[in-house]
């Protein structure tokens, strides 16, 4: 199970972090941050089962920031950390569906337990999916596929567009509350297509009904549901990358994913299936060995001003990696993207998520200054955009192998 921390105070972000037994349990640390507003796009890009958070914190605290991840990554687990024994804060935690509500200080013991009770629950959650999905595969012409053949009805070339409020009310008359402000449509190819559907149908029941899945002949098709344009595009991107890592650890190969065009009417459900679709076969004739890239209205930006675009991106995080409150969003508004699609194509090109290589940047200058100067590894934390000097050393060793110190003795010990 991987597991993200997000507090504000350095001291309870160390004291988990270090205290912790993280090397002989099943968990893993794989990033944490102070707010919420740094956390979602990190979390995004780790894709954790777990999101431990506080309450308290300054830009987007953690009734916020379990608002958003209710919304766009409701199959995430929760666990809630406050210094406030508050009646009100633990009644907004169970309605946000907060799985563990912990007061602070907490020891390693506590968070065990939380962390054993969530972890159970999201195995006993995926079993019973499996199970789920399992019957009905057995049982074979129930609701699910009369479900499955009406959202696939959108999504073919012989489609009307006058036709998808029919559908629309057809699936609501089944118990199937799709009308929605805003749709976009995520067309997915990849190899084997039967193990990797059912990984994309067992992701969609986490959804808590905010996708829709359908197969087809060379993966599947999603139909996202949004109350914005702004709403659709940050969950049709968070959806499509925790759907790439989820073909990916099935072992599916080959895989494309394309988003296509916000649509603020159903009637524009098929343009944005075929936008999409556009996106997927352009990654199949480029040859990429990638995954994902969000369609836009002007596919020219994909093909041609992308690259550009990418080098503007690296060479602003260059001249800003010291930054401790550089952002994805920084970023991207520096190049006039929106965070969604700009990280999406970030990760496309590069071969990297804007987390990774923000970490490269910041390491790779960490150790040329462990090469080149007697600077402390505090300075040296400093310099590199870490305010914490313990996390940079954390990072630091997860990332390169060894501690700050380790590597500049081993640097010192060559030969000339």
């Amino acid at each position: 199970m991987k597991v993200f921390l997000v507090d504000d105070e350095i001291v309870i972000r160390e004291g988990i972090r270090e205290s912790f037994p993280w090397e002989e349990t099943s968990y893993t640390l794989v990033g944490e941050a102070p707010d919420g507003e740094m956390a979602l796009p990190m979390i995004r890009d780790t894709n954790p089962d777990i999101v431990i958070t506080d309450i308290k914190m300054p830009f987007m605290d953690g009734l916020e920031l379990c608002r958003t991840l209710r919304a766009q990554m409701p199959w995430i687990g929760i666990i809630v950390l406050s210094g406030y024994d508050e009646f009100e804060y633990a009644r907004q935690c169970i309605q946000l569906g907060v799985r563990e509500y912990l007061l602070k200080p907490i020891n390693a013991a506590d968070l065990k337990e939380a962390l054993d009770k969530i972890s159970k629950q999201i195995i006993e959650e995926r079993k019973s999916l499996e199970h789920a999905s399992s019957l009905r595969a057995r049982m074979g012409n129930d609701g699910k596929f009369l479900k499955e053949k009406l959202i696939g009805s959108l999504f073919t070339d012989e489609a009307v567009e006058e036709d998808a409020e029919n559908v629309i009310k057809q699936l609501a008359s089944m118990g199937c509350p799709v009308p929605s402000p805003c749709y976009v449509v995520v067309d997915a190819a990849f190899i084997p297509t039967d193990v990797g559907q059912e990984a994309a149908s067992l992701l969609t029941e986490t959804s808590n009904g905010v996708v829709h899945n359908s197969p087809s002949r060379t993966g599947t098709r999603l139909l996202v549901l949004g109350e914005s344009n702004a709403d659709a595009e940050e969950k049709a991107y968070a959806f499509a990358t925790s759907l790439s890592q989820e073909l990916e650890r099935a072992g599916c190969l080959n895989i494309r994913i394309g988003i296509g065009e916000i649509a603020d009417d159903s009637k524009q459900i098929l343009h944005s299936f075929k936008t999409a679709r556009h996106i997927r076969h352009l990654l199949v004739e480029r040859k990429d060995d990638g995954a994902l890239v969000l369609g836009v209205r002007e596919m020219g930006d994909v093909n041609d001003e992308t690259p550009s675009v990418i080098n503007d991106a690296k060479l602003y995080m260059s001249q800003n990696f010291s930054n401790p409150n550089l952002m994805l969003p920084d970023v991207a508004n520096a190049v006039n993207m929106s965070k969604s699609r700009f990280s999406a194509v970030f990760s496309q090109y590069t071969g990297q998520t804007f987390t990774e290589y923000l970490i490269y940047l910041r390491l790779s200058k960490a150790k040329e200054l462990l090469r080149t100067t007697n600077y402390k590894s505090s300075q040296i934390a400093h310099e590199t955009g870490y305010n914490d000097s313990h996390y940079f050393s954390y990072i630091f060793k997860k990332t390169i192998g060894m501690t700050p110190s380790e590597y500049r003795s081993q640097y010192n010990n060559q030969p000339e």
